[in-house]
């Protein structure tokens, strides 16, 4: 099992909380929907999906473009394996890094 590490970020909570209940409602938490985005970065080399500016700026980013992004995000983490891994899975890789973490610090 790979070494985790700890992310932690800032997000607007009505943000965090509709896209909990979309990735909930693929059968994923934000935790594993990160993890398969950041995989698709780094296996791809590039953002897995367009970002450009809307014609109408008030508009921002669409439901629909969002789902279709997160969909396509889903599928290929799905072609290359990565989707297997279960929540307890990542809460355990979780836990281990900072006990890892917490036994480096004692020794310095």
């Amino acid at each position: 099992m790979a070494e985790t590490t700890n992310l932690s970020i800032r997000i607007d909570r009505n943000l965090k909380d509709e896209a909990d209940r979309i990735f909930n409602a693929l059968g994923m938490n934000l935790t594993t929907a990160i993890t398969v985005f950041v995989r698709q970065v780094v296996r791809q080399k590039k953002i897995p999906f367009e970002i450009a500016l809307d014609t109408d700026e008030s508009k921002g980013v669409s439901l629909r473009d969002a789902m279709l992004a997160s969909e396509r995000i889903w599928q290929n983490s799905v072609q290359n394996g990565t989707d297997r891994m279960t929540s307890e899975e990542i809460d355990a890789e979780i836990k281990a890094a900072r006990v890892e973490r917490k036994a480096r610090r004692a020794s310095i």
